[in-house]
C-alpha cells in the first residue's frame, strides 16, 4: 500500500478508508491526525463501509465514542479532539473493546497510542487548494509488513 497519497474528492477519501480495511483486523488501532476539515470522518466512512457498517458513521464529536456492529469486525470511533488527557481516555473504558473490534480515533494522536502495541497513523492535511493528502505511518513492524504486503495497493 503506498504511504503517501493524494485525495481530491471525499470520495478519493472513503476510497482510500476502504482500501485500509481490507487490512485490518480486530484489535487495531488506527489514529488519524489533522486539522478540522481534512477528512477523518469520510476516511473513517469509508473503513465502516468497506467493514460492512450498515448504519451510518458520522462524527462522533459530541458522545465521543461510537460502535458499530453488524459488519465483519465492529467498528470503535472515537472522537478524542474534547479528551484532555489520558486520564479521559481511561475513563471511556475503550481498552475494554479494541480487542476484538477495530479502533479509529479522530484526535488521538498523544493519547491512545498506549491502547495498543502497534497502531497505524493516517496523517490527513487539506491544501490551499482543498485538495486533501494522507500519509500512511505505521508504529510497530506488524503495521510495516502489512503495508508493504504484495496485494495491498
Amino acid at each position: 500500500m503506498r504511504r503517501e497519497h493524494r485525495l481530491p474528492t471525499a470520495e478519493d477519501t472513503r476510497a482510500l478508508g476502504a482500501e485500509l480495511a481490507g487490512v485490518l483486523r480486530a484489535g487495531d488501532l488506527v489514529v488519524l491526525v489533522g486539522p478540522l476539515g481534512a477528512g477523518k470522518t469520510a476516511l473513517t466512512q469509508g473503513i465502516g463501509a468497506a467493514l460492512g457498517v450498515r448504519e451510518p458513521v458520522t462524527s462522533p464529536t459530541f458522545v465521543i465514542a461510537r460502535v458499530h456492529r453488524g459488519g465483519r469486525v465492529p467498528l470503535v470511533h472515537v472522537d478524542a479532539y474534547r479528551l484532555g488527557s489520558v486520564a479521559d481516555v481511561d475513563d471511556l473504558d475503550l481498552d475494554a473493546a479494541t480487542e476484538e473490534s477495530v479502533t479509529v480515533v479522530e484526535w488521538g494522536q498523544g493519547l491512545v497510542e498506549r491502547l495498543a502495541d502497534e497502531h497505524l497513523e493516517v496523517r490527513l492535511d487539506r491544501r490551499d487548494d482543498d485538495v486533501r493528502t494522507a500519509e500512511l505511518v505505521p508504529h510497530g513492524p506488524g503495521w510495516e509488513a502489512r503495508l508493504a504486503a504484495p496485494g495491498t495497493a
